[in-house]
């Protein structure tokens, strides 16, 4: 019995100074071309339950067991390899898995051979005058394609007092222009939208009251590019709504298994988001998963959102091959949410492409009309666009602003996550549609404007109160923010053009108001075509910069890099340095790090350009 106590005693003394038997393990993981895997898994090989991902750095922490020799690290499209451990910080490389050509398509109408795909066709195209992210793209050659920017200048207001244009809750520029600089490449000018990348980032706008569906704030101080400028700022927010309060959802996925969609970062990352937004699905939700290819199919008929092993299951067997026949696709999904149409409900096409329409309807014009045939019957639009060297930017923006819709570009599932998971009411569930502006500029105050991006969103000034002439939609919980540049009266300025005096016509008389400006809005519920207005008025006080508030700064920092990055002829004294600095002073609470991580973009882009002049400079 003395035995038995002493060895009691002892295996207590040994529990009450037991130490930890675990040890931290840390590294980086890349590809062989060293761009960073973001969102890689990290995982113990004794107990693959104890796991990790690495973050926007590639970079991960992992506690194991003393006993704990090797790691396995995984990605989507790569080998998964086993790691001997280190006492050093390990830095990882993983290869991408080749995808096999003769590699069948599996679909719910059957099967297709991929060698219908775009390598046949890779002798005929064009060198690209950048490469696309060695990371990111599996063919060496560049097809992708963006609209020319023609950047809006400045107006005299005595002349043209009116300035109005649809809103814009698209960020795709961002997470776009994001892709390039991780890869160590500056974008192409014309993939730069500066209204997106502002609107990328959630702004600290108050809720709607009285009943309306969207707010509307309004401030002003210095422009940080021109001290002697005005940089105002125009703010919405939608309502936001509980996920448990959203309406019932019908959603027709719509993907694209085409040729061109091979690759880690096209259908494998697409299957992967789809499944991360199946994950939110309520039982009264439902979805149907259609593909299209040389032909469309449906591979999932109407299934309950507590189904998810069911719709995972289908999204796990599609693979990649053949040509695209967009048009044939649109039409199917539309049919498909027609026929499972929820009143009441949200009805939504989710359309996952890299934009490449290459069979039937295949030109921005037919896309855009068959998408505007459908929009009339409640049925709103999501374009989710995937992969690089041949992004179709041009197309998938129209057709998703002729679908009463919204553009996203999915360079991660980081971005994934972010879309589908973080901001999924804003994303899925329309609360206001043909929402637009109207800037009524005090010529006595101000005597000239720029509206600093949404190139491609203005409208003409009596469209305004045209309820037939299409905007932008905003979903639930979103902002969207608008900046104008403004030279204030009585300051001589180079940008300040004057016309001659008019022969039949004299300027009407100004009136004596302290006010700089007034903002009109209208919008439409979802379900209804006739639309309503709000309107605030704006004083200048003459705030500082430095004043302003967090969101302010942040906001002028973001414009203030587009400006740079975009090459903008009107960047004046713009500099990398003032918008770093602008972005530290406004990045305020940041949950997500989406801000830090934009102030790391600006400085390596500081880097990227000062590259590019030492270059330049040693080719001459």
């Amino acid at each position: 019995m003395k035995t038995i106590c002493s060895l009691i005693i002892a295996a207590t003394l040994l529990m009450a100074f037991k130490t930890d038997d675990t040890k931290l393990v840390s590294g980086y993981v890349y590809d062989v071309n060293q761009q960073v895997l973001v969102g890689a898994t990290v995982s113990s090989k004794l107990n693959p339950k104890i796991k990790t991902n690495t973050g926007s750095n590639g970079f991960f922490k992992l506690k194991v067991s003393q006993t704990e020799k090797k790691i396995l690290v995984s990605f989507i499209g790569f080998e998964t390899r086993e790691i001997v451990l280190t006492p050093k910080t390990l830095k990882i490389i993983l290869k991408a898995v080749n995808a096999n050509l003769d590699e069948l398509v599996v679909a719910g109408y059957g099967s297709q051979n991929k060698r219908e795909m775009l390598v046949s066709n890779t002798k005929s195209m064009a060198a690209s005058s950048y490469m696309a992210s060695p990371m990111l793209s599996n063919v060496g050659y560049n097809t992708e394609s963006y609209n020319a920017i023609d950047e809006n200048g400045f107006k005299n207001t005595k002349n043209d007092p009116l300035s109005t244009f649809s809103i814009d809750v698209d960020a795709v520029s961002y997470s776009n222009m994001r892709r390039f600089i991780q890869s160590g490449q500056m974008p192409p000018k014309d993939a730069i939208r500066v209204e997106e990348m502002i609107n990328y980032f959630g702004y600290d706008y108050p809720e709607p009251k009285d009943g309306d569906p969207v707010s509307i704030i309004t401030d002003v101080a210095d422009a940080p590019w021109n001290k002697n400028h005005r940089l105002v700022r125009i703010g919405l927010k939608a309502k936001s709504i509980k996920s448990e309060n959203l309406p019932a959802s019908n959603l027709v996925f719509l993907i694209d298994v085409s040729g061109s969609m091979q690759g880690p970062d096209r259908l494998g990352l697409l299957k992967t988001s789809m499944k991360l937004l199946t994950d939110q699905l309520r039982p009264n939700d439902k979805v149907a998963i259609l593909v299209y290819a040389g032909a469309a199919g449906l591979v999932l008929p109407g299934t309950n959102g507590n189904q998810k092993n069911k719709i995972k299951d289908a999204l796990t067997n599609l693979s990649a091959g053949g040509s695209t026949a967009g048009g044939a696709g649109i039409k199917l999904a539309y049919q498909t949410a027609k026929n499972n149409f929820i009143k009441g409900g949200n009805n939504r096409v989710i359309l996952a492409t890299d934009g490449d329409f290459n069979v039937g309807a295949s030109s921005d014009a037919e896309m855009q009309r068959l998408i505007e045939s459908y929009k009339n019957d409640g049925i709103f639009l999501s374009v989710l666009g995937f992969g690089s060297g041949n992004l179709k930017d041009s197309k998938m923006e129209a057709i998703a602003d002729k679908g009463n819709g919204n553009y996203y570009y999915i360079d991660g599932i980081n971005e994934a996550k972010k879309v589908l998971i973080n901001e999924f009411g804003g994303t899925l569930f329309t609360v206001a549609k043909d929402v637009k502006l109207q800037v009524e500029f005090n010529p006595a105050k101000v005597a000239a404007y720029r509206l600093v991006g949404y190139e491609n969103r203005l409208l003409n000034n009596e469209d305004f109160k045209d309820d037939k002439k299409d905007a932008g939609e905003m979903g639930a919980g979103h902002t969207v923010t608008a900046l104008y540049e403004i030279i204030p009266e009585g300051y001589k300025d180079e940008f300040i053009r004057n016309v001659d005096e008019m022969k039949y016509q004299t300027p009407k008389e100004i009136k004596n108001s302290n006010e700089l400006l007034t903002v009109k809005m209208r919008y439409k519920n979802p379900d209804e075509n006739k639309s309503q207005v709000l309107s605030v008025s704006l004083v200048d006080h003459q705030q500082k910069l430095a004043n302003a508030t967090l969101d302010f700064k942040f906001v002028a920092a973001v414009a203030e890099y587009g400006l740079l990055i975009g090459e903008s002829g009107f960047k004046q004294n713009a500099n990398y340095d003032q918008a770093i600095a602008l972005a530290k002073s406004g990045k305020g609470k940041d949950d997500n790090g989406y801000r830090s991580e934009f102030i790391q973009l600006i400085e390596n882009a500081k880097l990227l350009a000062k590259k590019d002049v030492i270059s330049k400079n040693e080719d001459e």
